[in-house]
């Protein structure tokens, strides 16, 4: 069994009953194994098993009314706690489209086995092989990493634009309400939709789809908020192309490949936002103005794409982790940014984890604007103490390839002798790195502000719950700025 994590999506539900109790049981399916049972709850009501696992089916199939018959809230509503909150669990799963697994709960084929399709050796008997062939295809043996080469079956892209004129509010908040959806905290909303409008429309307008004998390789979407005052149209009037730019590939991005960006995507022009002037002689201990160090164009390039993907990941995995409880045995790994934080913020909810998220965005949008990256909170501190980290591991990844050949537009922007100096970033951005004292066994409970050790250092608080308070002595951000996904 892998040691890794693997993703599956839930495909039915089923019920086992026997004298004693009740349990129902989802049926996952996942591109690197043969499908498996998986407990959902367990009680002693059979009748009740049989309701959500029919819920559960009827949310996964999305049957047109489903949720009005048989409420979430109203059959959580007789279940006892434990079976009520894991149903309440799977139903964001099936929602979600991705069922969590933990580590050694999936089978994944052997390198090498019958799964693997090998070349047929010896003039293997062939009669039958297009049935075989036509079987493997359809049951989907595709790997969630292969390229398109890779895939044996096609590849159907789909772009779609709908747009949804909400002219009942009250009607489209309740119909949400009903079919499990909360709106944001008030103080996370915009002042362009206080009501959260817009997450209702995309809980009721965008569930997954599940298409007979294909596997769903990406699912994405692009919202926005109409608004006439920012020159925004509907499609049928609107005198430009409509227009969305969903990113460079996650995979690709991991894998180091420079991202190719959409035509006529307007890129930040660095080499313009950050100007830097030639050194005034060779001598480091120089104090000539030209002579300290520069934050230059290609530092903060490779610092912004970190930044970027950064708050990508983090987004994708709070969307998968939820609120639950993140395990480093279980989670190492599996997740692009949260077991990279300290463990104090493991047990943090999913509305905590998207704050962390546009933590990240908001130091790639002081780039943006020509603005030196200054953290203004806790998170952004340690956001931007990862962004660091990944930005030097891609400079040396770009190595003694001094012109960035290969490297898209980066190896447009001019060289200096400061640049990915990422070293002299961590002292030039960061007020005190006290943050970083969370990693370390020796500061075990360093986070409490009442401690003693905190107090004499004056730490601050850096329990998990204070790390989005703005700092007394910076800019605080417009709280109403919303979120960017």
């Amino acid at each position: 069994m892998p040691e890794h994590e693997l993703t599956a999506s839930p495909r039915d539900f089923l019920c086992e009953h026997t004298p004693s109790k009740s349990r129902v049981l989802a049926l996952l399916t996942h591109d690197d194994g043969p499908d498996s049972l998986q407990a959902v709850l367990t009680c002693r009501d059979p009748e009740l098993a049989h309701r959500a696992a029919e819920l559960l089916r009827r949310i996964l199939s999305r049957a047109v009314g489903a949720l009005l018959e048989e409420s979430v809230d109203g059959l959580c509503g007789q279940l006892p706690d434990a079976p009520a909150s894991s149903l309440r669990r799977a139903v964001a799963h099936v929602l979600a489209g991705t069922w969590p697994t933990a580590a050694g709960t999936l089978i994944a084929w052997p390198e090498g086995s019958a799964h693997e399709e090998p070349d047929q050796e010896d003039g293997a008997d062939s009669e039958g092989s297009g049935e075989d062939d036509q079987a493997l295809e359809s049951a989907g043996s595709v790997r969630g990493a292969a390229r398109l080469r890779d895939l044996p079956g096609q590849v159907v892209r789909i772009t779609s634009l709908r747009e949804f004129h909400v002219h009942d509010r009250q009607a489209l908040l309740g119909a949400a309400g009903e079919q499990g959806w909360e709106s944001m905290p008030a103080d996370q909303l915009d002042a362009d939709d206080p009501h959260d409008v817009v997450g209702a429309v995309m809980w009721l307008a965008d569930p997954p789809v599940y298409v007979d004998g294909a596997d769903a390789l990406t699912e994405c979407s692009h919202i926005s908020l109409l608004r006439r005052d920012k020159g925004d149209e509907v499609a049928e009037w609107s005198a430009e192309p409509v227009v969305a730019d969903f990113g460079p590939g996650r995979r690709a991005a991991k894998a180091g490949e420079s991202p190719d960006h959409s035509p006529g995507e307007e890129l930040p022009d660095f080499a313009a936002l950050f100007p830097v002037e030639p050194p005034h002689c060779e001598d480091p201990e120089c104090e000539e103005e030209n002579c300290l160090w520069q934050l230059t164009p290609r530092t903060v390039d490779l610092l912004h794409t970190a930044l970027s993907l950064l708050a990508d990941e983090a987004y994708e995995d709070a969307e998968e982790l939820g609120d639950g409880r993140l395990v480093p045995d279980e989670h190492e790994g599996s997740w692009g940014v949260f077991p990279r934080l300290p463990k104090l913020t493991f047990a943090t909810d999913l509305q905590w984890r998207r704050r962390f998220a546009r933590a990240a965005d908001d130091l790639a949008d002081d780039l943006e604007r020509g603005h030196w990256p200054r953290p203004t909170c806790t998170a952004e501190e340690l956001a931007l103490h990862l962004a660091i980290d990944d930005a030097g591991d891609s400079a040396d990844e770009i190595g003694d390839d001094s012109d960035g050949t290969g490297h898209g537009t980066h190896s447009t922007l001019p060289t200096h002798r400061d640049d990915y100096d990422f070293g002299a970033c961590t002292d030039m951005f960061f007020q005190d790195t006290d943050v970083l004292m969370l990693y370390s066994s020796r500061f075990d409970g360093i986070e409490d502000p009442d401690g003693d050790v905190n107090r004499q250092l004056g730490v601050g608080d850096l329990r998990a719950q204070a790390w989005f308070e703005p700092f007394g002595n910076v800019r605080a951000r417009d709280p109403h700025r919303g979120f960017r996904r």
